[in-house]
């Protein structure tokens, strides 16, 4: 009796701790199912000269606070990404370092908050549009941050026109489109895409044509395409029940670019 009493206590707990098992294991599938699956996104976004000079400064910000704020919240089938950081591109001299906000300063703010917080952090300031230290400080950043290998998707809101340093000689095969360097992005990942927003249909040309890129995928969108934004927004309509808008930015921001050619 004492032996059976035994194995009826031994097969409880082992089927206790089956039990324990399998219900861990359910909850981290779930939430290993509810997980989104690891990606980066680094937005940038210009503050030099020629971007403000054409107006377009202003409309960018809206737009990047609603667009940051649809990705981190996966409204309109955006997709969620795992990591985010947002700087700006140019300086007060060549080279010149930014710093990358993270995914925690825009977690729980609405669109209004982060726009009035880009507005701050990357004033209209800088005299040079820098798209060279922007893409080595990226390259840096996903490698100190082990984001190697996930995703990569670099939205660039700028008109795309690259500035010469006041001195600088040009090669005679050069010129400012060909001094641009995204090496630096290449083999961070096995699907790394550069976004030009804002640019005039030659400039998003000239990025295709010109920029040497092997993996590295362009995808440029017009300045008058991207105003269209505008006609997509339902004022008096929540965000989240903003179809037209979300359906707009799929098909025009967030289209999925064919590889780099090689050159």
């Amino acid at each position: 009796m004492n032996a059976l009493r035994l194995l009826a206590s031994m097969a409880l707990v082992a089927a206790t701790a089956c039990g324990r098992r399998g219900d861990g294991g359910g909850a981290g599938g779930g939430d290993q199912a509810k997980k989104p699956p690891a990606s980066t996104m680094i937005i940038g976004i210009d503050v030099s000269g020629s971007f403000r000079d054409s107006r377009l400064y202003d409309d960018a910000i809206q737009f990047a606070s609603l667009y940051i704020y649809a990705h981190l919240n996966g409204i309109g089938e955006l997709k969620v990404p795992t990591a985010l950081f947002v700087s700006s591109i140019g300086g007060a001299r060549v080279g010149e370092p930014k710093a990358f906000h993270p995914i925690n300063d825009f977690q729980g703010r609405t669109p209004d908050q982060i726009a009035a917080d880009l507005h701050s952090w990357f004033p209209q300031t800088d005299l040079y549009t820098d798209f060279n230290a922007f893409f080595g400080r990226v390259s840096s950043l996903v490698r100190e941050r082990g984001l190697i290998l996930a995703p990569l998707n670099v939205v660039v809101l700028s008109d795309g026109m690259p500035d010469v340093p006041p001195g600088t000689r040009l090669a005679a095969n050069q010129n400012p489109y060909t001094r641009i360097d995204v090496s630096p992005l290449e083999f961070l990942s096995r699907s790394v895409t550069v976004r030009i927003l804002y640019a005039s249909p030659q400039v998003g040309e000239n990025w295709k044509r010109l920029v040497h890129h092997k993996r590295v995928r362009f995808w440029t969108q017009e300045a008058q395409v991207m105003a269209g934004w505008h006609q997509q927004y339902k004022p008096n309509l929540p965000l989240a029940q903003q179809a037209d808008l979300w359906k707009w930015v799929r098909d025009n921001v967030d289209f999925r670019a064919r590889a780099g050619n090689l050159f």
